[in-house]
């Protein structure tokens, strides 16, 4: 209703009347919309829940399947409204001939709105060949695609999976469709993957150590009884705001960091008045945050918005006890990558984590004492920590060794 009219339906000029007109489903319909956009938006504001459609009746609406669907869009239309009228030679031939046949005005405005009229019959012929020939391609009822709308690509057919969502059999080697990623030291705006022999070799040892665990694993039910109690550091809490700033991130000992943009890192440790910089791999400046050096004020005023915002926005993605253990080495981010159902964290030490959107469920892979330890913490944010030989010896639930089997194609594709 907003999109076609450019109003709310129920708006009023008095706040008891707009509620009183949102009970009673009470609005005006404009004769300027077309029945099929009137259908759709009554049965959408019926009265009684029950009588409004589902998502899957909705898409499925005369409103959304009638008429010409293009099979691709330009570009352009990130900015410019689409043209879908056919280029003719011949309307600029009509007009000529017009022109040359008939010295009036009339008679010449007569001819090229019956052949005006004429091309546009032929336009609205092809439409319909078109979309005759969509419907007998793309519409198998018992096949659905989970492709997203992109500028440029083809229009999906309906999607019935949940976004997000892992498929069943997720296979090593599957190809992850990656979105957007960070990387320290290399500037967010090229389109190239740039990482150090050091990064390289952090990544191939936790792509080493999945590997190793899901390949030689047996098959099991469950995950492991054997569960251990350790603390660690791991992501709480993060934002991407890579659009603009970089991305953000908050760690179990509440450290905050962001990797900007333009590839550096930059930490606000627990006591808030430290900021721990690094323009690459391995050099780190120290200096009080209330008295930065002048090249990095911009980014410290950057630094502390994010660690408000997570503060006061975000709650904890799981159950682990925080950890405040000054003696540990600081961790920062290596790499960050996101794909269209989850998101991937790389850090200096070997810490790998993965957020999986559509359930929020995660892994977290480190390193203590030459053990490496893998966390699962499952939709209810209830975590469980075992040793990667304990589930070589026992395996794991199908829930887990599908997630694992991602999170290695995240790493191993990367750079993809």
């Amino acid at each position: 209703y907003t999109m076609l009219l450019g109003r709310p339906p129920f708006e009023t000029a008095n706040l008891k009347e707009t509620y009183r007109c949102i009970r009673e489903a009470r609005y005006t319909m404009p004769s300027s919309l077309m029945a099929p956009a009137k259908h759709l938006i009554a049965a959408m504001l019926a009265k009684s829940p029950d009588e409004r459609p589902s998502l899957d009746e909705l898409i499925q609406h005369e409103f959304f399947t009638q008429g010409f669907i293009p099979e691709r869009l330009s570009t352009s239309c990130c900015h410019t409204a689409p043209d879908f009228h056919l280029s003719s030679p011949a309307k600029s031939f009509f007009k000529k001939a017009a022109a040359a046949l008939f010295g009036g005005k009339k008679e010449k405005t007569r001819y090229c709105d019956y052949h005006q009229s004429k091309l546009k019959e032929e336009q609205e012929i092809y439409k319909l060949m078109q979309d005759l020939k969509k419907a007998s391609i793309t519409q198998q009822p018992h096949k659905h695609r989970t492709d997203e709308v992109k500028v440029g690509c083809k229009l999906p057919s309906v999607a019935v999976e949940k976004p997000g969502a892992l498929t069943e059999k997720q296979q090593v080697g599957d190809t992850i469709r990656m979105i957007v990623r960070g990387t320290l030291g290399s500037c967010s705006s090229s389109s190239e993957c740039l990482e150090d022999s050091t990064m390289g070799s952090v990544a191939d040892t936790v792509a080493r150590v999945l590997r190793g665990c899901l390949e030689n694993m047996p098959e099991a039910d469950a995950i492991p009884k054997e569960q251990l109690s350790v603390s660690f550091h791991w992501v709480t809490k993060w934002v991407d705001y890579s659009n603009k700033y970089g991305f953000g991130y908050q760690l179990s000992d509440h450290t905050v960091g962001v990797l900007f943009n333009n590839g550096s890192h930059m930490s606000l440790l627990p006591d808030k008045k430290t900021v721990h910089y690094y323009a690459e791999l391995g050099q780190c400046s120290v200096f009080p945050a209330t008295d930065a050096p002048e090249q990095f004020i911009n980014q410290v005023t950057v630094l502390k918005y994010f660690s408000h915002y997570m503060e006061e926005n975000l709650m904890d993605g799981g159950d682990l006890p925080s950890v405040m253990d000054v003696c540990r080495p600081r961790l920062y981010l290596l790499q960050w990558l996101k794909s269209d159902k989850a998101l991937m964290m790389l850090f200096n030490d070997g810490t790998f984590q993965v957020n999986f959107y559509h359930d929020h469920t995660k892994i977290i892979i480190c390193n203590q004492s030459e053990e490496y330890l893998l966390t699962y913490i499952n939709e209810e944010r209830i975590s469980t920590t075992f040793c990667i030989t304990t589930l070589l010896i026992s395996g794991c639930s199908a829930e887990l060794k599908t997630r694992m089997e991602y999170a290695l194609n995240m790493l191993l594709q990367r750079c993809n």
